[in-house]
């Protein structure tokens, strides 16, 4: 199955991590790609409001099959914060770092380091609307570690290995991944939903 279809974002991280954990079966399309040049808020305080804001605006524009997705790293003794304010965590210009250092001073003398990554994707399929999360368990780091991935990756370890994501192949990362265990939903969706 070779199916086009438009992801809602312009965060080339983003769409490298979907198209390693989608593989062959589905050609995904970035906005840019697509020649689309929006950038799409995310006004609402759930990850599903705001997955569902972005995959609706771009369905609206196009009437094309697309879908969005909305990450947040909720940290348990924060109360589930950064949460949807995960990417803006150190205020509007913000940066990897500052949002990790941010979120390193709030957890200093605090011995509950649980944490969960989690993705909603939205799919807008034919028209209506399907939601798919993924969750990664794992704890957050005293220091940033390792240079790959992006975001909170240097201070997250998932649960069952020992290193953070930013010291992991991205295989590595995909075998823990939120965004993979999302990714593998919808892949599985639109494999029953094109079987002819």
């Amino acid at each position: 199955m070779s199916l086009r279809i438009i992801f809602a974002t312009n965060n080339d991280h983003k769409v490298k991590e979907i198209r390693t954990a989608i593989g062959d079966s589905l050609e995904v399309v970035s906005l840019r790609e697509a020649g689309i040049d929006i950038d799409i808020p995310e006004p609402w305080d759930t990850l599903e409001a705001n997955a569902t804001e972005k995959s609706t605006t771009i369905h609206r524009l196009t009437g094309d099959n697309c879908f969005s997705e909305d990450t947040g790293l909720e940290v348990y003794a924060l109360n589930g914060e950064p949460g949807v304010y995960s990417a803006r965590y150190a205020g509007e210009n913000r940066s990897f770092e500052d949002n990790i250092q941010k979120l390193l001073n709030n957890l200093e003398n605090t011995a509950d380091r649980h944490a969960r990554f989690r993705t909603i994707i939205s799919l807008i399929w034919l028209g209506k609307e399907h939601l798919f999360q993924g969750v990664c368990e794992g704890h957050i780091l005293t220091a940033p570690t390792g240079t790959g991935g992006f975001g909170y990756d240097p201070i997250f370890v998932p649960q069952g290995d020992t290193r953070s994501f930013a010291q992991l192949s991205m295989d590595e990362k995909n075998y823990y991944s939120h965004r993979r265990k999302a990714a593998d939903q919808l892949v599985a969706f639109l494999r029953q939903a094109t079987a002819s």
